[in-house]
């Protein structure tokens, strides 16, 4: 149809004026002056490509592997919560999208279906993120996740303390959709509100991860485990150090910490301080295929989207997921033309045009 959707832009449009506006603001907002979430976007509009021409480009590849899985695309399903905001199949819809374009999901603590419920809709591959609140919690999840098929686990590590956002506490808005990871669990209130954002939820029950709990979470499981939230050189060593086997470079969004650099930004040094001991990936910004193309220039193997899937969701459930990771793996494919690429795994630093100001100071 001619008024079809043609680029994400048009499903987040789309998606404000169906949702109702404290849901919009919920997903939509940063944290404090949201100048980081602006920042994410602002960054990757920064990098500039350098197109190489007069290359034969008929065999394109653009599938991607993520610690030993194969999907599609270099781009993964982000762990964001509450999809029942934005559609009544909730997480189970996002998973059925992700499958039908044979690409990874990673699932979020707070998800409103149940890890067991999306594991028996999804068709491709799962990963847990896990917040740790707690041994008895994360230690119920990692061994739910396990035997529910999930392949790896997420473990956030840059949410210290709860950061609510002001939209939200302008409109008084409380997530009272059920958490279906806690369903039937009969947990009070206070002990899962480590999970959730909202205000109005007791978070005093937050337990903030150290490096000294990571050798007691890997023994919990034989699945890998990524670290969501690496932002520095510093603790990216650190990780490197301890074993684990991937980096999820995330600013949540903006949604956390404002007055941060955008993930984009972090990724180089981050790739350079772990030299290749584990996998590097990025969220936070990705709204067009030539940012997923920028951003495996930069050495990531591969991207996840966050609030394009409310966006998809809000609009045509799971159709509009499916069909907003196929708008970008068009994308994907027209970049990769232009600068005269066959293979995402071969783009490198000199297809791109890094700002002089980027990384440390």
């Amino acid at each position: 149809m001619a008024n079809d959707p043609i680029n994400l832009y048009d499903y987040e449009a789309r998606a404000k004026l169906a949702l109702f506006h404290d849901a919009w603001d919920f997903i939509d907002a940063g944290a404090m002056d949201e100048l980081t979430t602006k920042r994410n976007r602002k960054a990757f509009d920064q990098l500039t490509l350098r197109p190489r021409f007069m290359r034969s480009v008929e065999e394109r590849k653009i599938t991607a592997r993520m610690l030993g899985q194969d999907i599609s695309m270099p781009i993964f399903v982000c762990p964001a919560g509450s999809h029942g905001l934005a559609h009544p199949d909730g997480e189970v819809a996002t998973a059925k999208a992700a499958g039908r374009s044979n690409t990874l999901m990673m699932l979020a603590t707070g998800s409103t279906c149940s890890l067991e419920e999306v594991a028996e809709a999804a068709t491709g591959p799962l990963w847990f993120q896990l917040y740790h609140r707690g041994k008895s919690l994360s230690e119920m999840l990692v061994r739910r996740a396990e035997d529910a098929g999930f392949k790896a686990i997420v473990l956030t590590v840059d949410t210290p303390v709860p950061s609510p956002k002001e939209r939200d506490l302008r409109n008084k808005f409380e997530r009272t959709l059920e958490l279906g990871n806690f369903r039937g669990t009969n947990l009070p209130r206070s002990e899962i509100s480590g999970t959730d954002e909202t205000p109005g939820w007791d978070v005093s029950m937050a337990d903030p991860v150290a490096w000294s709990d990571l050798e007691w979470l890997r023994g919990l499981s034989s699945l890998p485990l990524v670290l969501k939230g690496i932002r520095v050189a510093e603790d990216a060593k650190i990780a490197a150090a301890s074993g684990i086997e991937g980096i999820l470079v995330s600013t949540h969004g903006g949604r956390q910490l404002d007055q941060t650099m955008s993930s984009v930004e972090m990724v180089p040094e981050i790739i350079d301080a772990v030299n290749g001991s584990c996998e590097v990936y990025l969220d936070s910004g990705i709204r067009r295929g030539s940012d997923v193309v920028k951003a495996l220039s930069l050495g990531v193997k591969a991207v996840g989207i966050g609030r394009p899937l409310y966006w998809g969701l809000a609009t045509e459930g799971e159709e509009g997921v499916h069909k907003i990771l196929e708008l970008l793996r068009e994308e994907i494919g027209r970049a990769m033309d232009f600068c005269g690429q066959s293979d995402v795994a071969n783009l490198e630093p000199g297809l791109i045009n890094i700002p002089n100001d980027w990384g440390p100071s």
